[in-house]
């Protein structure tokens, strides 16, 4: 239900139930849950790109195991899912959903849990939960962070790559550490930039030598 692979800093996470367009089970919400915990002690990936296989990204919650749950059920795995989604945001790699096809419902709390999106022209976003007369169970506040656009479906991957191995150039704690930054700050926390800034260049010789060493390009 779940492959991963990683190369070159970056790694891929896909959705493999394209039968049910990777619509969210319980077994796949578990697969995912554990390929998490897995990606967060690579300490050699420094980006997660998040996709889909078939003609769906995700299409949300699958209808045929919730047609079978009791109202505790319904609001335990709406809990679970909000977890999952609020998991992406605490890893310390940067994290991308390259969104093909359907994502709808919880497919679409799964893309926006993500730092960014790159989403190809063939993707649709939706909450089919309004049209039935009810609210999506988790992730409502994360809508504010969609933005529109697309790219033709054979250069979607392409252009991921492109963007992750971007990112991934970039040594992986200041990338963690802006990550965190943003997370507190969405959270309506203070970011303390400021002593995150000061607590590199005391304690990370590392990027004491990357400072000297563009100084000293800047110079030539």
């Amino acid at each position: 239900m779940i492959e991963l692979e990683a190369n070159a800093g970056v790694a891929w996470l896909w959705l493999n139930r394209p039968e049910a367009l990777n619509a969210l089970n319980r077994l796949l919400t578990g697969a995912l849950e554990e390929a998490l915990e897995r990606v967060t002690v690579m300490d050699d990936v420094r980006v997660l790109v998040v996709a889909g296989r078939g003609r769906a990204f995700c299409a949300g919650n699958d209808i045929k195991e919730m047609e079978t749950v009791t109202t505790e059920e319904a609001e335990a795995l709406a809990r679970r899912h909000a977890a999952l989604m609020d998991r992406f945001a605490t890893l310390p790699q940067v994290t991308i959903a390259a969104v093909d096809g359907y994502a709808l419902g919880g497919g679409l709390m799964l893309a926006v849990a993500q730092d960014l999106r790159v989403a190809s022209d063939r993707a649709r976003f939706g909450l089919p939960e309004v049209t039935l007369g009810f609210n999506p169970g988790y992730g409502i506040a994360r809508l504010l962070d969609i933005v529109a656009g697309g790219l033709a479906p054979p250069t979607l991957s392409a252009s991921v790559a492109a963007l992750a191995a971007d990112i991934a150039r970039s040594p992986r704690g200041g990338l963690a550490a802006t990550k965190e930054i943003v997370a507190a700050i969405r959270a309506g926390a203070r970011g303390c930039e400021a002593e995150g800034y000061g607590a590199a260049l005391r304690t990370s010789a590392a990027a004491r030598e990357r400072i000297r060493e563009f100084a000293s390009r800047r110079k030539r």
